[in-house]
């Protein structure tokens, strides 16, 4: 039997086991999990320390058949001075040799499909490299062809930028061209010049790009900080921050001193999202849609809402970011998930995100116990999970000393460096947890707690992170409940409120949700409800039968139960 068959296999036997009516209704981006893999981190193949394409192929069965996730989303491989670690692009159209070669890419996504994974790249539209061929076209002289790829304007008289607007990685967001007089505009690195999305030219080529990877078989896009690609044509100066809310979930310095009402999410956004949305569509057949996954760090459910489209034709998932914004406290986080809830539009799809590369580590954030409570919650709320690398494990922030720090925003700005949560994947004990070959040295270090937090040594554990993941991956890809049915929070004075209560139902299929947010054991009271089996508690050590009307639960612990 070929590498990846029995998955492949088990795969076919659960659509097969999946009502017909509800197989026309999920496509795959609605019922599979997202696995996010930063490709510095995952696995180096080469022996550089840094992680690359062929190593991420060398662990595809680990994705398919030891995991059970659905897709993978790989984050930038492409050609760059690595001046932001490959989010400032200076070829759209190859890999970076760092990473390997368009030959190992098309390797990755035949092996990816023949084990049943989507693979999903990132695109970013907001900027270039400024070694990008168009920039250096564009900025040789203000008569280049290529001039309005990008953002460009004359300083003031008294020579100073053309506005108050502000970089995200610190400083202004516009940098001083000599040789042509004029500014460039830049989000976050000078070395990461705006693009121009309303130069047709500019646009047209851009979406060019998407076509080009979807003719290499991708399933779909993660579109990187879709809304700062549209801002004000008048370039009207942001208004100051008189109540210093923080624009983001947690503080950026400068950069919340102002109100970022011009220089992000002008109106005209729709119109770029619908392009993009009608090349996706043009792309797949029925039965393969190609999925546009936006991130945006948007709280308020309505105005992220908004981004699915008035008709439905622009995000299939903008980036629900709703649960970081949430205190950890169970009443919080039912508010966010019942008002994004409230706020959808009629036929679109929920989304959740717990972790990801620009993020501290959940472990590191909650603790190792509600860690577990955490992966509970996101792979049984309704919609379409992202899962980061490592996280299956409760890999925690490791450490980085001063003079090995990489991150370029934590360079420019105290206390944003992101290396801790983008350290290399664990697979083992041995040098370099299994990263790289022994004699290599990983581009970050790997953490002090290899022993335990590795995948050989979770994989057999019956009560690690790791098998309640699989566990919890394995119930949402078996039960209708969860991968496609209704969701209702649960609300009575039986709950303590330290917990939180919800139910998943499609047809006959009803389970229930529980999970208790604090660190003392509590009584979940529910009158007149039957409760079945306890199909799977955070703990790991007990499951079975139950009787009628409640449920103990333990410190820090998650049950998932069936209702007669």
């Amino acid at each position: 039997m070929p590498l990846g068959a029995a998955s492949l296999l088990d795969r076919r036997a659960e659509r097969e086991a999946t009502p017909c009516c509800m197989l026309l209704a999920m496509v795959w981006w609605r019922h599979d999990v997202v696995y996010q893999i930063y490709p510095r981190s995952f696995r180096d193949s080469s022996g550089d320390g840094v992680g690359d394409l062929p190593g991420i192929l060398e662990k595809l069965d680990y994705l398919a058949d030891v995991l059970g996730v659905g897709a993978v989303w790989i984050s930038p491989f492409f050609r760059s001075p690595m001046a932001d670690f490959g989010y400032d692009v200076s070829d759209y159209c190859d890999v970076d040799p760092l990473f390997g070669t368009l030959a190992d890419f098309d390797r990755l996504v035949k092996e990816a499909h023949a084990r049943g994974l989507k693979v999903i790249v990132d695109y970013v539209p907001n900027h270039t490299s400024d070694q990008h061929p168009w920039f250096v076209e564009a900025r040789a002289s203000r008569e280049a062809p290529r001039r309005d790829f990008y953002v460009w304007r004359d300083p003031k008289p008294d020579g100073s930028p053309p506005n108050n607007w502000l970089s995200i990685f610190g400083g202004p967001a516009w940098e001083l061209d000599g040789d042509t007089g004029q500014y460039y505009l830049h989000t976050f690195l000078k070395q990461q010049p705006d693009f121009n999305w309303r130069s047709p030219a500019a646009r047209a080529a851009m979406l060019d790009v998407l076509r080009f990877w979807l003719a290499r078989g991708v399933d779909g896009f993660r579109i990187d900080a879709f809304h700062f690609v549209m801002k004000d044509p008048e370039l009207r100066d942001n208004p100051p921050n008189a109540a210093a809310h923080a624009a983001f979930h947690r503080g950026l310095g400068a950069y919340d001193l102002q109100l970022h009402l011009h220089d992000v999410a002008h109106p005209d956004l729709h119109d770029v999202l619908r392009d993009i949305r009608r090349v996706l569509d043009d792309a797949g057949a029925e039965g393969s849609e190609r999925v546009a996954i936006g991130e945006a760090h948007i709280y308020d459910p309505q105005r992220l809402c908004a981004y699915y489209g008035a008709a439905l034709d622009e995000l299939h998932l903008p980036f629900n970011f709703g649960l970081l914004k949430a205190a950890w406290q169970a009443r919080a986080v039912r508010a966010v998930v019942d008002a994004y809830e409230a706020a959808l539009p009629p036929g679109s799809w929920p989304n959740y995100v717990l972790g990801n590369h620009d993020e501290p580590r959940i472990a590191s954030r909650l603790g190792e116990d509600q860690a577990r409570v955490a992966m509970m919650l996101l792979l049984t709320l309704r919609g379409t999970p992202t899962l980061y690398y490592g996280d299956e494990l409760g890999m925690q922030d490791v450490p980085i000393p001063p003079d090995q720090a990489q991150d370029p925003w934590g360079k420019n700005v105290e206390g944003l460096g992101r290396d801790p949560e983008r350290t290399p994947m664990r697979w083992d004990a041995g040098p370099s947890a299994g990263f790289c070959p022994p004699a290599a040295v990983p581009w970050l270090p790997v953490g002090g707690d290899v022993d335990r937090i590795n995948v050989a040594a979770q994989r057999d554990d019956p009560r690690s992170m790791l098998t309640l993941t699989r566990r919890l991956l394995a119930l949402r890809r078996a039960r209708e409940a969860l991968f496609a049915g209704a969701y209702a929070s649960v609300d009575n004075e039986g709950i303590p409120e330290t917990c939180y209560v919800f139910t998943r139902e499609a047809g006959g299929d009803r389970v229930l949700v529980a999970l208790n947010f604090s660190n003392d054991a509590c009584e979940v009271r529910l009158p007149g409800v039957r409760l079945g089996e306890l199909l799977v508690s955070t703990h790991l050590d007990r499951e079975g039968a139950l009787g009628e009307g409640g449920l103990a639960l333990r410190p820090a612990e998650g049950c998932v139960v069936t209702l007669r």
